[in-house]
């Protein structure tokens, strides 16, 4: 009888397991079907099984695990960032740098107010217990927060890369800036807000945006840095692979030791690893760490989707609001039309004050690109759950009717806009930008489009002509081409120093010195 309880475990992970497996069958077999994907997947084979386990236990439960914040924060949500940020063209991002803090931060603090204001105002009619001001609060920065995991899934990096760098750019900014909002507000007192307070409030989160960053940039140069001296794949890719790995998740713990934004730093660690430190490596190395990141995010995304699915059908929850169905669907709704509005609210007035500082036309935003980053974060998903539950319950548990309503809600709302909004994102986006307009983004002004490929992969010629195909096609001279395009560009000044300072000291691609065994060391073939 003493080894029951674990023998309950053991029986619920294998359970668990055996389900991400099926999950990730059911969604190869489903690769090509225009309307699903792997998170609606996970979410359905959840609500699947959380009813076959609900029927088998006669009503008592749901889940086979009970939800924890430590599971989902320190283990589940690192491996999804840093992939995220290991795998980004970077190039692509930093160019639209200004872009995504405009949508990320700026747009997430539209979406705040807009989303506080609005429960407020609405909730008062509706019976739904007692809901203090940092109530409020905290529901503005849980559906201010998009969903990271389902707009990574809405483009193709290859095929809009301007698109891309931005709906993508923008979901990493706008989790922290959400968490960072929400920590706020559990911190301070908000019961008497004044000019005081607010000012702290914003240099509160400047502090954690810079500071989470730098940190990011320091544990990953500190990487490059050991791995580049020591050469460690000489003797051990082994030991190389494991130093990244352990290396990034160090960052996103020292982050929560020191109370940052564990996402951004874990982020942006991510990128100078896949800038300097991947380059250190070995060529077998770099493989690896490639696919093992990828697979340690694609599990991660699969687990969070397939506990939501279950989790959604707690029967805890649902008889404290079964007493006022109604009122339980009125705050759903509530909710979801003010997910809708402030999402509008930040992304079409932000593009229009953008646009109006682009010279170009082609770099404007059109209403259909316009449209379609607004669709892209309509989603809600496991940061807006993982929020709600540390707000309205203790230790995954609630008995309070208001915040049985706010969790149940919360669930329906990131239930509603993943399965029906993720239904549709594909269909849409084929129709807002269809397939002859997606190679290479021509329209979006990016410079990874077909024609800047071809006019890359020739020589200048000093006629001004190029031979393609046994045709000659007109091309301008080399000081055209000069006058044409500016060198004095921050990009230019960056890789400047880039190459002079920072490779030399960390490596790099092509700065990494010949010795035996490191990753210039030829291949024997």
């Amino acid at each position: 009888m003493a080894l029951q309880p674990d023998q309950t475990s053991v029986d619920s992970i294998t359970l668990f397991v055996a389900l991400l497996c099926s999950c990730i069958v059911i969604g190869h077999l489903l690769e090509k079907n225009r309307w699903f994907n792997e998170s609606i997947t996970a979410l359905a084979i959840g609500l699947c099984s959380g009813i076959i386990i609900l029927l088998t236990t006669e009503g008592e439960r749901s889940h086979i695990l009970v939800f924890n914040e430590e599971l989902f924060f320190i283990y589940l949500l690192p491996p999804i960032i840093f992939n995220a940020g290991f795998q980004v063209k970077k190039k692509q991002f930093f160019r639209n740098f200004a872009m995504i803090i405009l949508f990320g931060a700026v747009g997430t603090l539209i979406s705040f107010v807009i989303v506080t204001i609005g429960t407020m105002q609405l909730f008062k009619k509706l019976d739904i217990g007692f809901l203090d001001i940092g109530d409020y609060l905290a529901l503005g920065a849980i559906f201010s927060a998009t969903d990271s995991v389902c707009t990574l899934q809405v483009l193709n990096q290859d095929e809009t890369p301007l698109l891309y760098s931005i709906v993508f750019g923008e979901g990493v900014v706008n989790d922290a800036t959400s968490i960072v909002l929400f920590n706020a507000i559990q911190k301070f007192d908000l019961s008497h807000i004044t000019s005081r307070i607010f000012i702290e409030f914003i240099g509160n989160f400047l502090y954690f945006f810079i500071t989470s960053t730098l940190l990011g940039v320091g544990v990953g140069l500190i990487s490059a840095y050991i791995i580049k001296k020591l050469y460690i794949g000489r003797h051990s890719t082994d030991r190389e692979v494991a130093l990244m790995i352990l290396m990034a998740y160090l960052s996103y713990m020292m982050a929560e030791l020191f109370n940052l934004s564990s996402i951004l730093t874990v982020f942006f660690c991510g990128i100078v690893m896949s800038h300097y430190t991947w380059h250190n490596v070995t060529e077998s190395s770099r493989i690896t760490t490639k696919h093992a990141f990828a697979s340690l995010s694609f599990i991660s995304e699969i687990f969070i989707f397939l506990y939501v699915g279950m989790d959604a059908l707690d029967i805890e929850k649902w008889k404290v609001v079964s007493k006022s169905p109604g009122t339980s669907a009125g705050v759903s709704s509530i909710l979801l039309g003010l997910v809708l509005v402030g999402r509008a609210a930040s992304v079409f007035p932000l593009s229009f004050i953008s646009n109006l500082f682009k010279r170009s036309e082609s770099d404007k935003f059109t209403l259909k690109q316009q449209v379609t980053i607004w669709w892209a974060g309509l989603m809600r998903g496991s940061v807006s759950v993982a929020l709600a539950y540390n707000q309205f319950t203790r230790s995954g548990h609630t008995q309070l009717r208001g915040n049985s309503i706010m969790i149940t809600s919360t669930i329906t709302v990131v239930l509603f806009s993943t399965v029906v909004f993720g239904l549709m994102t594909k269909p849409l986006i084929r129709l807002l930008l269809p397939s002859k307009h997606l190679c290479g983004d021509v329209s979006s002004g990016s410079f990874d489009s077909f024609p800047s490929k071809l006019m890359t992969d020739r020589p200048l010629i000093a006629n001004g002509n190029a031979e393609v195909g046994g045709n000659n096609i007109p091309r301008p001279t080399s000081l055209r081409m000069l006058l044409a395009t500016p060198t004095r560009t921050v990009h230019y000044y960056w890789r400047k120093f880039d190459d002079s300072v920072m490779r030399p000291m960390f490596g790099g691609r092509g700065f990494v010195p010949h010795v035996p065994g490191s990753p210039t060391e030829p291949l024997l073939h």
